[in-house]
């Protein structure tokens, strides 16, 4: 997907109601830790710039790895939740597809069942 088709992506979702009581609450929690993410670069940056930033330290990037895996397992929920959704609505694995930057509909549908066996078995505790 081109900058351009993200971008026009983000003006369009910006634009849908934001319902409060939405079942979507690890997106507000993803994106939390993105932005705490983000606040840790933009502060080591800083203190390698030569700019006076708050001092970063090995804990403090410690604790912004420890974020990655759940972000990950958030990620793959919200993708599955959001191509059920895509199905429930009529789109095709080829519009799916399309919309993931993928080349067919075959791949489309593979991920998504990539998707689902990785939620099991971490539901499972097999990872």
């Amino acid at each position: 997907m081109t900058r351009d088709a993200r971008d026009q992506a983000r003006r369009q979702l910006a634009a849908v109601p934001n319902d409060a009581t939405a079942p979507w609450a690890q997106a507000r929690c993803l994106e939390q830790d993105a932005a705490l993410v983000g606040r840790l670069l933009t502060a080591a940056a800083g203190q390698q710039g030569g700019g006076r930033a708050a001092d970063v330290t090995v804990d403090d990037v410690g604790a912004a790895l420890s974020l990655f895996e759940d972000m990950r397992h958030q990620l793959d929920r919200l993708e599955s939740q959001v191509v059920i959704e895509a199905r429930r609505r009529s789109m095709d694995w080829r519009q799916i597809a399309e919309r993931q930057g993928l080349n067919s509909a075959q791949a489309a549908s593979q991920r998504y069942q990539r998707l689902v066996t990785r939620l099991e078995e971490i539901r499972q505790g097999v990872r």
